[in-house]
């Protein structure tokens, strides 16, 4: 496995995959019990991989205590990220949940002590919250950086706008910088190229995405009747519920059969692929609930689509950006010329 910075503005060097813990555990139904589970951590870790991804309210902190007792002999070896917001109570109240001063210090203490350790190297607000501001959200991080309990800071599953704002607020007054953000995005679901991928380049912040699989949806198995995520976890995933989300999964199909692949390989080549066009790196967060889905993942770090493998699963999968993107690019070239008399700056401006 290769290794790059989270972004551009941290040497922090994690591997090109995130082993996502989310299945750690049986709190929430399904997911991988303990034995499993360090099956799963040791077989990532003999690939290279180093970034562990988890969060405090994973199978209501199963994941973490897991994760504590496999990190146990040698914890500096990984980079290990945790997020707060949602509490790891199975019924959480309005005190221990949000992105307050007061959750974010009771909820790193929490995952400290599960973790059995004293720092955490990346450290995510899970969600955004409509009631706290960004403000308090990124000078309580600052305190948990001064402090030496926290290395980085990232937000996960903020739109654009909050994400750039408190970029810009901790640059300003100085805090500790926001280096990363975390999303969904794969084949069936693109629409971050709206307004998140691109903030993300223009401003140098790691991308780290989550669900790469669609919730297993790019591997065709919902089609042989496999349920996996959809009855495990009992929420629903993505399923074929859209003419170009069926378009999208034949062409992926039909890409692993004339490469002989599997199609969860053909998905995860796809974001290789985009992610070669990018000035800062993708770093996909794969959840293997098995060795076998492991071993999957890690078989794509091998796989590379041809230019009308990759071009035809591009077409196919195109999102609608959607007002002012695609009106805006009209009026662009009007003034500019065709997009061919126009060396575009790199990386992007912001």
């Amino acid at each position: 496995m290769r290794y790059t910075a989270l972004g551009r503005h941290t040497g922090l060097r994690v591997s090109e995959y995130a082993l996502g813990t989310a299945n750690f555990g049986h709190a929430w139904g399904g997911g991988a019990s303990r034995e499993q589970a360090k099956q799963v951590f040791d077989r990532f870790a003999e690939a290279g991989g180093t970034l562990i991804d988890t969060a405090d309210c994973y199978n209501f902190g199963e994941a973490e205590e897991y994760l504590g007792q496999f990190l146990a002999a040698d914890r500096d070896h990984f980079v290990l990220a945790s997020k707060y917001t949602c509490s790891p109570s199975a019924k959480p109240s309005v005190f221990d949940t949000g992105n307050s001063r007061r959750a974010m210090r009771l909820s790193v203490e929490g995952s400290l002590r599960r973790l059995g350790t004293d720092h955490l190297d990346l450290y995510w607000a899970h969600f955004a919250d409509p009631l706290t501001p960004m403000q308090e959200v990124l000078a309580a991080f600052d305190d948990l950086v001064r402090a030496g309990k926290v290395l980085h800071v990232g937000l996960s599953n903020f739109p654009a706008w909050r994400v750039s704002r408190g970029v810009t607020i901790a640059e300003l007054r100085g805090w500790a910088p926001v280096v990363a953000v975390q999303f969904e995005y794969s084949l069936v679901e693109r629409t971050a190229e709206r307004d998140l991928l691109p903030m993300a380049d223009a401003l140098g912040l790691g991308a780290a995405l989550w669900s790469p699989l669609g919730g297993g949806l790019l591997t065709g198995k919902y089609r042989v009747g496999e349920q996996g995520r959809l009855t495990d976890w009992q929420r629903a995933v993505h399923t074929e519920s859209t003419s170009q989300k069926t378009t999208v999964v034949d062409a992926v199909l039909a890409t692993a059969a004339e490469l002989d692949v599997s199609a969860a390989q053909v998905a995860m080549a796809w974001l290789r692929h985009r992610a070669s066009s990018a000035s800062t790196p993708f770093v996909p967060v794969i959840g293997p609930r098995t060795v076998a889905q492991l071993d999957d993942y890690l078989a794509a770090l091998k796989v590379t689509l041809t230019p009308d493998q990759a071009s035809r699963l591009d077409e196919v999968s195109a999102p609608s950006l959607g007002v002012p993107h695609e009106i805006g690019a009209g009026v662009l070239w009007s003034v500019l010329g065709s997009p061919e008399q126009v060396i575009r700056p790199y990386p992007p401006v912001a």
